[in-house]
């Protein structure tokens, strides 16, 4: 045996292409032998269908386990190839009218095992469904419910995700890349053709296409999340003079509890839910129910008929909530019709709210804000003003935090945003080391960059003020904290300062909605203090110098909170 062998590797070693021949034979023989325990199972056939391992089909291409094989390679069906594109994670997977297979043996050896493994995982992400394409538009939109963008990372897991977080029954995917969740679709189905657009972070699936939505409904876990779960307290108020008018849809329920108004509101597609004993109105925010003037709860602390342990308001005392329906008055945005010859400067501080200051801005006047620079994370977040050079004459005002002479005088007017810089400066530590809406690392907070970074910035918080105050032409100064305070004053003198007529109607529907999604978390909030007691002297004194600089130009200085307790 022993000489066979070395006459073997005799005969090898002089003919080495023979030797790598006789391998190759010896692994595609085996491939075969696996692909053929793979498909040993007999399928199902139903009894209308010809059994395509039978003979009697037509043609080389057989179908088989929604799989065409055709010749050494696999291909889709149309089928299979929807069952994989059209439903997401929380889509219901098994088919009512699927044929239901042996329990043992149907499909035989690997190829049982993947499918099994695979109705596994999707039984346990039984969450949604696909549901059509439908039309859609910026003037009447088909979900009413909040809405994201983002044109470079947007999946249909990711839209599912967000709107059944929010307690919404329809997600919509549309051009790729924008996401609308609501309860009711108000809108005509089309054809499937019309939804061709591949979603910006997953190719394989689609998210819709031009002003035509893919939509998906979604199966929540618990029914009460899906209505009630985002309502949101707003108050007690005193009841409008002309209900009718300020609240259009009025249901009278004997057992009335908050869920139950807040859930006619909802079907009913209103912002808000207005309860006054045992009646329920519904409606939007309008100079007729500005919510402004809010009452002594104890005013609406009337028992619920329905529910003891809730205030369900008087006739006189409404107590307000506002449901997940998305106020749509204020969401149409687009470029200046006409290109202006005005540059007019959102100048701030970096960390002071610049990003926040923009959505408002955007929602306020219906026109896209632009940049001094590009910032691709924030046009992928729906701000397309951010791609057109800051003189375009495009755009209603431009983002811009330079702080030097000829920069400044490059503007024809400015809205001056200013922020406490103890929360400025902890505000930009987070988006340098964590993003726009993330945060820095523990370790960043603790190691050499935080001291380094409140050395180099403080100052300049301080000077970026007084240059623009300066230099500055038609200068409106707004502190950011006036600006969260009171909202509805502040934007409306900033809105009339950008030269846009004012609709106030459009600036309470802004309040419903002025988070957006460029706010982050107040979960990962710092446990201690950033700042040694050497930084708060040095800031301190940066505060008094920027606050004599105001007073001397008869404007009100620094909130009282600027300065450390």
């Amino acid at each position: 045996m022993a000489k066979l062998l070395v006459k073997f590797q005799r005969y090898f070693r002089r003919k080495p292409v023979r030797f790598f021949t006789l391998i190759a034979l010896y692994l595609t023989a085996g491939s075969l032998v696996f692909l053929h325990s793979g498909f040993a199972g007999e399928p199902t056939i139903s009894e209308n269908e010809p059994n395509p391992l039978d003979g009697t089909s037509e043609g080389t291409a057989f179908q088989y386990l929604g799989v065409v094989q055709l010749g050494r390679g696999f291909k889709e069906t149309p089928e299979a190839r929807n069952s994989v594109r059209r439903f997401g994670p929380w889509f219901k997977s098994v088919s009512k009218d699927t044929p239901e297979r042996n329990k043992m043996g149907d499909y035989g050896g690997t190829w049982s095992r993947a499918l099994k493994g695979r109705k596994v995982r999707e039984k346990e992400e039984d969450r949604a469904k696909y549901i059509g394409c439908y039309v859609d538009s910026t003037h009447q939109r088909a979900l009413r419910g909040v809405s994201f963008f983002d044109y470079k990372k947007m999946t249909v897991f990711r839209c599912q995700d967000n709107c059944a977080e929010r307690g919404y029954l329809y997600a919509g995917l549309e051009f790729g890349a924008e996401c609308y969740c609501g309860h009711k679709i108000q809108a005509l189905n089309v054809s499937e053709s019309e939804c061709n657009m591949e979603c910006k972070g997953e190719k394989s699936n689609i998210c819709g296409g031009v002003n035509r939505l893919s939509i998906y409904r979604l199966e929540l876990a618990q029914e009460s999340a899906r209505r009630y779960g985002s309502a949101i307290f707003r108050g007690c108020f005193h009841r409008p003079d002309n209900v009718s008018l300020a609240l259009p849809v009025t249901g009278v329920m004997l057992n009335m509890s908050v869920d139950k108004c807040v859930d006619f509101c909802t079907e009913k597609e209103y912002p808000l839910a207005a309860l006054g004993g045992a009646s329920c109105h519904c409606g939007f925010p309008t100079t007729l129910f500005t919510l402004h003037e809010r009452e002594d709860e104890q005013l609406c602390a009337q028992k619920c008929g329905g529910e003891e342990f809730e205030s369900c308001g008087t006739a006189e005392y409404f107590i307000v909530y506002q449901t997940q329906v998305q106020d749509n008055r204020c969401m149409d945005r687009r470029f200046l019709p006409a290109r202006s010859k005005q540059f007019i400067a959102l100048a701030s501080f970096p960390g002071a709210g610049n990003t926040w200051a923009r959505h408002l801005i955007e929602l306020a006047t219906g026109f896209y804000t632009g940049s001094y620079y590009f910032d691709g994370s924030l046009y992928n977040k729906g701000f397309k003003g951010e791609r057109d050079h800051w003189r375009s004459g495009r755009t209603i005002c431009i983002k811009t935090h330079e702080s030097g002479q000829k920069e400044i005088e490059a503007f024809d007017s400015a809205v001056l945003l200013i922020r406490n810089p103890y929360k400025a400066l902890m505000a930009e530590f987070n988006r340098k080391y964590g993003g726009h809406i993330g945060f820095a690392s523990h370790a960043h907070w603790k190691g050499k960059e935080w001291p380094e970074f409140v050395k180099n910035y403080a100052p300049w918080w301080a000077t970026h003020t007084l240059d623009w105050l300066k230099y500055g032409k038609n200068v409106l100064v707004v502190h950011f904290e006036d600006l969260k305070r009171d909202l509805f004053v502040q934007l409306k003198r900033m809105v009339s300062l950008l030269g846009t007529r004012v609709f106030e109607d459009r600036l309470l529907c802004v309040e419903g909605q002025k988070d957006g999604n460029f706010k982050r978390s107040g979960l990962r909030k710092l446990e201690y203090d950033p700042y040694t007691p050497e930084m708060r002297k040095m800031i301190s004194t940066y505060i008094k110098t920027v606050d004599m600089a105001l007073k001397l130009r008869n404007l009100t200085g620094v909130p009282d909170d600027y300065y450390p307790r």
